[in-house]
C-alpha cells in the first residue's frame, strides 16, 4: 500500500489539451490527455485502483500471481503495479494484440499468455489464476466499484478542477469510450454526486455489445466478432458498464475514428490510439449539433494512449488495406466539419 500511495504522489495530473475550432462556432473541444501517465495510458489510474482494492480486500499474496485479462493497455499498467509491489505478473491477451503493447507487457516484467481470439481471456485467466493460486485482477467486473467516483483525485475530479476557469467551465457534454464501463461509470457517478448538468456519451465501436446491449436493456447481448479498435467494444456487455448511468451512446464506424486520429495527428501533431479517435468522432458529432443548433457551449474527450504503440496497424496504410478499411471517406468528411461546423 505504501509504495502504491508513494507512486501516486510523485505522479502528476494529466493535461486538459484543446483542439483547435473556429471561435465564432462558440463550442470549445478539450482532449484529457491520459497518455502522459506513467505507463502511458488512461489505465494507469484503473491499475492503480485495481491494485489498492485487491490489497485492501487481501486478495493478492506474496509470491502468488496477478492475473489479468486484458486487450492490452491495462495489462501494461497492471504488470508496472505488480513490478512495484514485488508479484509475479501474467497478462492474458488475444494474438491480434499490437506487438507494440505485448514488449510493454514485457518490458513491465509481466509475462503474456496468448489465446486465439478475446472472447477467450476470461476463462483463461481464471483457469490460470486456479492452476498458481494467484490472483485474476478481473477489471471488467471491478472496474466501476474499485474506484472512488465520490472524489478522491479520480479521473472526473480533475476533469472539472480543470475546467473551472474556461470560458464554459460546465462542459455540455463529456464523451467517454467504453473497454470495461469503468471510466463512463466514475465520471456519470461524479457528476450527479456533484449536482452537474453535463451530459455522458459513450462512443461505441463496430462489433461492440455494449451500444445494443444499452439500446435494448440487455445485459446478454453478445456479438460474434471482437473489436478491432483495441481497448475498446467487447463481445459481451461487462458486468462494469452501468449503462443506466450515462445520457446517449453514438456508434462509431472503425474507419471513421482512424481517420478521426490521422487527422488530429495532422492538424494539431498529436498522435493518439483509435480508442481515441472512437470518442473524437462522436465529440465532432455533438459539436457539429451544437453548431448547427446555435448553442454555444464545451466537450471534453479523452485521448486514451498514445498512437506510437499502434504504428503496424492504425498508422499502417498496409495494415488498414488488409484489414479492408478505406478512411478517405471520412477524412473528407472531417475537412467539410472544420471548413463548415458540420460533420455530415
Amino acid at each position: 500500500m505504501a509504495r502504491i500511495q508513494a507512486e501516486t504522489n510523485r505522479s502528476s495530473d494529466t493535461h486538459l489539451l484543446t483542439v483547435p475550432l473556429p471561435p465564432e462556432w462558440d463550442v470549445d473541444l478539450y482532449l484529457k490527455d491520459e497518455s502522459t501517465h506513467p505507463t502511458g495510458s488512461l489505465k494507469h489510474r484503473l491499475a492503480r485502483s485495481l491494485f489498492l482494492h485487491a490489497l485492501c480486500n487481501g486478495w493478492i499474496r506474496r509470491d502468488r500471481p496477478v492475473i489479468e485479462a486484458s486487450s492490452g493497455s491495462t495489462a501494461v499498467s497492471e504488470a508496472y503495479f505488480a513490478r512495484l509491489i514485488g508479484v509475479p505478473f501474467v497478462a492474458v491477451v488475444a494474438r491480434t494484440t499490437s506487438r507494440q503493447k505485448i514488449e510493454l507487457i514485457e518490458l513491465h516484467g509481466g509475462r503474456c499468455h496468448l489465446v486465439e481470439t478475446a472472447s477467450e481471456v476470461y476463462e483463461t485467466a481464471t483457469r490460470l489464476a486456479h492452476e498458481t493460486g494467484g490472483h485474476y485482477m478481473d477489471q471488467f467486473t471491478y472496474a466501476e466499484r474499485a474506484t472512488d467516483w465520490r472524489g478522491n483525485n479520480n479521473i472526473a475530479e480533475s476533469l472539472f478542477a480543470q475546467m473551472a476557469r474556461e470560458r464554459h467551465p460546465e462542459p455540455a457534454w463529456v464523451v467517454a469510450t467504453a473497454g470495461t464501463g469503468g471510466t463512463s461509470a466514475t465520471i456519470a457517478r461524479y457528476v450527479v454526486y456533484t449536482g452537474r448538468a453535463t451530459g455522458i456519451c459513450v462512443a461505441d465501436p463496430e462489433n461492440s455489445a455494449f451500444m445494443p446491449g444499452w439500446r435494448e436493456g440487455d445485459a446478454s447481448v453478445t456479438t460474434p466478432v471482437s473489436s478491432r479498435i483495441e481497448g475498446i467494444g467487447r463481445q459481451r456487455v461487462e458486468p462494469s458498464f452501468v449503462g443506466t448511468a450515462i445520457d446517449r451512446m453514438i456508434r462509431v464506424p472503425d474507419a471513421a475514428a482512424i481517420a478521426a486520429v490521422r487527422d488530429l495527428a495532422a492538424k494539431a501533431g498529436w498522435k493518439a490510439g483509435a480508442s481515441t479517435g472512437t470518442g473524437l468522432w462522436a465529440a465532432y458529432r455533438i459539436v457539429s449539433e451544437m453548431v448547427a443548433a446555435g448553442r454555444g457551449g464545451s466537450v471534453v474527450t479523452l485521448l486514451c494512449d498514445s498512437g506510437e504503440r499502434y504504428t503496424e496497424t492504425y498508422y499502417s496504410d498496409a495494415w488498414l488495406e488488409s484489414a479492408g478499411l478505406d478512411i478517405a471517406p471520412y477524412r473528407r468528411r472531417l475537412d467539410e466539419f472544420h471548413r463548415t461546423g458540420t460533420l455530415g
